[in-house]
């Protein structure tokens, strides 16, 4: 594994236009590549080019401008998607990247990459979403075992860049959104092509993208930090409508969900300098979990003396998330709060990977 510390701060710097301190280009560009962010580089490279070595401008520009067209086919491909959907009475709610294409300027699809569609559909829609998609030529690529926490599928096309991930539920454990209510009341109603879809708000959207990464990829846990989606939060708040912090706050149901979400605002704050309010970056144990992420960063091979770490919240594990079931409902207390060998075992499995995108 390789040592992060001086290229991350660095890449952070260009992500935050401001030009680094003797840079090493090779380290930056390498690190954004890992984590999926070159495209991200496009307004500084704009903004600085006469102090960047025109090779690493035109690859940046080179990048950017493919990952324009790529992007540009798969916001028609969604909203060919959505627009047949439409017609057959659904009108999904779109994820992530997918929300992109309804809330951003053309003229800035080319800065994030993307590698699907995410497109939510109520349960008793899954059918004729289904139905709907397989008529336009999609195939089965991959769906989850009837056992599975989450049912979601992914569809594909021969002739498509990417592929569409049909879901059911929100990402991540059904605890965090339990008290919440239905998802659409955060929503709005925004054209993509001549169809419509919900579009959820930036306030939470980011609730959204915090338990995707936190909880569904175990970052919390191993303590990675994907810094696309730190990118996606950091513009997520830069919207007209912003991120309202308070708000944000009151939709976290409990303390795991809170330290979480604060640990990832730690990392906004401190790596790409958003203007977190102080009171949601300044307690203990997020700028532990956030300490803890950088040391990893600086000497990858903390990653299992550190894991340890994870147990500064398993109580609260356990008496949230842990004692829920499948749908998000408390079955009952439970106070232990040592994880069992199985975990344990998953979790330094999970420590001892890799995810593409992911430091």
């Amino acid at each position: 594994m390789a040592n992060y510390s001086r290229s991350l701060a660095q890449l952070c710097e260009c992500l935050r236009d401001c030009m680094p301190k003797n840079p090493d280009w090779m380290s930056i560009i390498g690190l954004a590549n890992e984590t999926l962010t070159t495209p991200a580089l496009m307004e500084f490279a704009a903004r600085f080019e006469a102090q960047i070595p025109e090779d690493v401008c035109i690859y940046i520009r080179e990048i950017y401008a493919r990952n324009l067209s790529r992007n540009g086919r798969l916001a028609a491909q969604l909203a060919e998607a959505v627009a047949a959907l439409n017609d057959r009475g659904v009108t999904p709610v779109l994820l992530k990247g997918a929300a992109m294409f309804a809330t951003a300027d053309r003229s800035r699809w080319g800065a994030r990459l993307m590698s699907d569609l995410d497109i939510m559909v109520s349960p008793d829609q899954t059918e004729v979403a289904l139905d709907t998609l397989v008529a336009l030529g999609y195939a089965e690529h991959c769906i989850t075992p009837p056992d599975a926490g989450k049912w979601y599928i992914e569809l594909k096309r021969p002739s498509d860049v990417g592929m569409i991930d049909l879901h059911r539920e929100l990402p991540g454990p059904a605890f965090f959104y339990r008290a919440l209510g239905d998802v659409r009341q955060y929503c709005k109603i925004r054209h993509v092509g001549r169809g419509t879809a919900y579009i959820p708000s930036p306030t939470y959207h980011a609730l959204i993208l915090t338990v995707h990464d936190q909880f569904q990829d175990s970052d919390y846990w191993t303590g990675n930090i994907d810094l696309r989606h730190l990118i996606e939060l950091r513009d997520l708040a830069n919207l007209p409508e912003g991120i309202n912090w308070d708000a944000l706050a009151a939709l976290s149901p409990g303390k795991l969900a809170r330290n979480a979400l604060e640990t990832q605002l730690v990392a906004l704050s401190s790596l790409l300098g958003v203007d977190v309010p102080i009171r949601m970056r300044s307690r203990l144990v997020p700028r532990l979990q956030h300490q803890r992420r950088m040391a990893q960063a600086r000497v990858p091979l903390l990653r299992q003396a550190l894991l340890p770490a994870a147990m500064l919240d398993f109580r609260n594990y356990r008496a949230e998330l842990g004692s829920s079931n499948k749908r998000g409902e408390i079955i009952g207390a439970r106070k232990w709060a040592l994880p069992k060998s199985s975990t344990l075992r998953f979790f330094f499995a999970l420590s001892r990977g890799q995810r593409a995108g992911k430091i």
